[in-house]
């Protein structure tokens, strides 16, 4: 039987890191932990956790029961240690917190934590794999990339794998060895997929002596390396080799040996190289050029200022607490301050008829963060190229993204420009009806004001911006212009014109996104959108489900709070 990602990673947990798990919560995904977990040793432990974990809960500290009851400070280690040896799962891993995985990725780092908090210092061990329960529907809802870099498998579970007894492997598996032209292949397979982490490669390696281990062999074998790379290098390629390989001449056809009786010689680095090659090859995302282009949009947008977290005395999502008075509207950590107070008890004078002492410096207060309210304003081109080109698929785009921001309960705003000038067809507002009828009343046709039509959304992000909403503007366009800002014709003019329109959105510092829809991408929609500071994003061949689909992955990470 070929093993699969779950028999590996059962046999080395910690060195594989773990795995990414894309699936709904369902019967197909407890089946695969349910054989996961029949396959590792009965001691190891076993622990789930949401994705919002506090620290205290996380990393451990002060046990604020046995610490109030015996009058000393007593530590309590967190989940991190108490999972060593074992397997640590993650339940709606693409809403973890930043703080929380960057916790769990300095301890996967480090293979130990140091806590120290209320004169305590606790040191554990946390040497453990990871598995994150990944349940977002769309492209760009992930886990943390920072932690999906720590694991070796990103899988979606469609069958259930079958447990086996891995004992004899468990005893095998240190003295499996890789021969080098194997491990050459490898790393020049990860080069040709476009794999530039170091870490996938080394995971290639840990996964191929498994399967060896698996198997009883004790030198990993063709069809070992070739499962690490299907299973670790294939959903991390950014490129499709197969192209580079058509254009390369065929190789020559092996002899005939027939008729004697010697043994065929083993593959060259080359050949193992194309084998490898061949069994990623067979197993990339179906969607690669997609997942690229949102990972690089995702990296590109995230300095955006859009949706930017701000702090709230009383309202929001909890984010701990710090010292302070509560006065005002600042409430008072209760638990907190327990904690702060609760060391120090032996050294206290108590107060009449006071269980505790508690002193003004023990206060703590809690702190709370909201996310502001975005507006999302598109510029779309509705000239006589555009419409020439796309303007229905722009108007389907823009659609879909308006029913998204309603869904965030986010703004949207409407520019248009033809003929001679830019119009406001939608100031901003959360009415997605009255925005469906503005869109389906643009027509095309006419004259490209581009500089206009960029002034325009420049004003209405100001204008939110100074009403305490952060903005996003969409330009749809291929970047064409020939109208100045003046309304005067000519090419050389309006293009000049629209280049400083889209460097004072970059000096306002408002974030934008530049979706080129020229049927072939246009040098001066990339150079606007470089002068704008714009994540650029040519749609050659893309639908109206596609547009919105890269768009919403930006105009996400540009929320996040």
């Amino acid at each position: 039987m070929t093993p699969d990602a779950a028999h590996l990673l059962a046999l080395d947990p910690v060195g594989l890191g773990g795995v990414a798990l894309r699936a709904p919560f369902g019967p197909v995904r407890d089946a695969w932990l349910a054989a996961l977990r029949a396959m590792l040793p009965d001691a190891a432990p076993w622990r789930r956790i949401p994705p919002d974990l506090p620290d205290n809960r996380l990393l451990g500290g002060l046990d604020l029961t046995a610490t109030l009851s015996l009058g000393k400070p007593v530590a309590e280690h967190g989940v991190l240690a108490a999972v060593d040896q074992g397997l640590l799962l993650v339940a709606m891993a693409e809403r973890m917190a930043p703080t929380t995985a960057a916790r769990i990725t300095a301890a996967m780092d480090q293979r130990e934590i140091t806590v120290e908090r209320e004169g305590l210092r606790l040191t554990a061990h946390t040497r453990f794999a990871l598995v994150l329960l990944d349940e977002g529907i769309e492209p760009e809802e992930r886990p943390p990339a920072a932690l999906l870099e720590r694991l070796a498998f990103r899988i979606t579970p469609d069958t259930t794998p079958k447990p086996m007894d891995l004992s004899r492997a468990r005893a095998l598996l240190p003295r499996v060895s890789m021969p080098m032209e194997m491990l050459e292949a490898l790393v020049a397979a990860a080069a040709a997929l476009g794999v530039a982490s170091p870490r996938a490669t080394l995971f290639a390696i840990r996964a191929a002596r498994a399967a060896a281990a698996i198997a009883g062999r004790r030198v990993v074998a063709d069809d070992d390396a070739a499962l690490a790379a299907t299973l670790v290098l294939a959903p991390r390629a950014t490129r499709n080799p197969s192209a580079e390989q058509d254009e390369s001449p065929p190789p020559p056809p092996p002899e005939d040996n027939s008729d004697t009786d010697e043994t065929p010689p083993p593959p060259s680095p080359d050949q193992l190289q194309e084998l490898l090659l061949a069994a990623a090859a067979a197993n990339l995302p179906a969607h690669l050029l997609d997942e690229a282009q949102l990972k690089a949009l995702s990296s590109r947008a995230g300095g955006g200022r859009a949706g930017a977290a701000r702090q709230h005395a009383q309202t929001g999502r909890p984010m701990g607490a710090r010292a302070g008075e509560p006065r005002g509207n600042n409430r008072l950590a209760v638990l907190d301050t327990l904690r702060a107070a609760a060391p120090w008890q032996a050294l206290r004078t108590r107060p009449p008829h006071a269980r505790i002492a508690i002193r003004r410096e023990d206060f703590r207060i809690r702190q709370f963060k909201r996310r502001n309210e975005t507006t999302s304003i598109f510029a779309v081109d509705a000239s006589g190229s555009s419409a020439l080109h796309r303007l229905a698929e722009a108007k389907g785009a823009v659609e879909l993204l308006l029913a998204d921001c309603y869904v965030r309960r986010d703004r949207v705003a409407l520019v248009a420009f033809r003929g001679q000038a830019a119009e406001v067809l939608l100031p901003p507002t959360h009415a997605l009806a009255r925005a469906k009828r503005s869109l389906a009343a643009l027509p095309g046709g006419g004259p490209t004001p581009l500089a206009s039509g960029l002034d325009a959304a420049l004003e209405l992000a100001r204008a939110e911006e100074r009403a305490g909403r952060a903005a996003l503007v969409v330009i749809m366009t291929d970047g064409r212009a020939n109208i100045a800002r003046d309304g005067t014709p000519g090419a050389a003019r309006a293009q000049q014109d629209a280049m400083e329109s889209a460097r004072a959105l970059r000096l306002a510092g408002v974030s934008a996104i530049l979706l080129d829809t020229a049927p072939r991408p246009q040098p001066a929609a990339r150079a606007l959108a470089d002068a704008a500071g714009a994540v650029y994003l040519p749609m050659p061949a893309a639908d109206a489900q596609r547009m919105s689909r890269a768009v919403g992955a930006a105009v996400q990470r540009l929320e996040a709070a």
